[in-house]
Parts: structure tokens; sequence; C-alpha cells
């Protein structure tokens, strides 16, 4: 049962210590996010967690109605563990999450993981003029 894999959706698993410590000091995205936000983002939105051997080692959270749209945020592996697939495999499972099938539109942000997010058929905005955005890049400080 070494380096066994599991991803999981279940919420009462979830370390969200560990969540928080890593968006806050490590992420280039939510530097100085505040605890108490790091739990209500958890709280409204669908969350996956990747297990080595029952230890949490990655995280992603899909914010969406389920029915024509959905936003993937807060994706990580923890440094030790990055390069052995194990994002790819977080990915997959998000992206065949049955409450995730037959949506218009499926988006993500990254500064530096276009590869992996190719591979399930994201790409660069078809009309990036049609897009807005309200950007509060200093809101936690």
């Amino acid at each position: 049962m070494k380096n066994e894999l599991e991803i999981s959706t279940d919420k009462n698993r979830l370390n969200v210590r560990l969540v928080h410590q890593f968006l806050c000091e490590q992420s280039y995205w939510a530097k100085g996010i505040p605890l108490a936000t790091v739990r209500k983002s958890i709280a409204n939105s669908l969350c996956f967690c990747a297990y080595l051997d029952g230890a949490q080692i990655g995280f992603a959270r899909v914010i969406s109605d389920f029915a024509t749209f959905a936003n993937l945020v807060d994706v990580f592996i923890l440094s030790e563990h990055r390069g052995k697939g194990y994002a790819k495999a977080m990915v997959r499972e998000i992206m065949s999450h049955p409450d995730l099938q037959g949506l218009r539109r499926f988006t993500l942000v990254t500064s530096d993981a276009h590869v992996l997010y190719r591979q399930f058929g994201f790409s660069s905005l078809s009309k990036p003029e049609t897009f807005m955005e309200r950007f509060a890049p200093n809101i936690y400080g």
C-alpha cells in the first residue's frame, strides 16, 4: 500500500491548516490570505484533496453552479511531492467528476502550469476581449 494516491472530495478529511499554510505562505496567488477566508472558500466550493498513504499532499477547489460554469482554483501539490504525476491525477479526477460534466465553460488562471492544463483541453481565451475582471491583488495585505 506504499505510495498509493487517493483523491477525495470529503471536506471532513481535509486539513484546513495545511491548505491555509500553503496558500498564505507558499502560493503566488493568495499570499497572506486569512484562515477565515480559506475556511469560507472551502465551505462554498467542491474541494479535491490528494492523499498519499493517508497524508494530504495536495488540494484544489472548483467554484461552480454545476450546470453551465466552473472555475478551477487553488491547485497545489506540496513541493516534496511534485514531479510524480500527482497533479495530473488530481486534475484528471476533477475533470471526470460527475457534477462537472456538460458545462459550457470551465476556466482557470495559471502563471506556470499551462502544459498540465492543456492536456485536459484548457487553452488560452478564445475571445479575451469579452472577458473582464475586478482584481484586487493586495486584498490580503
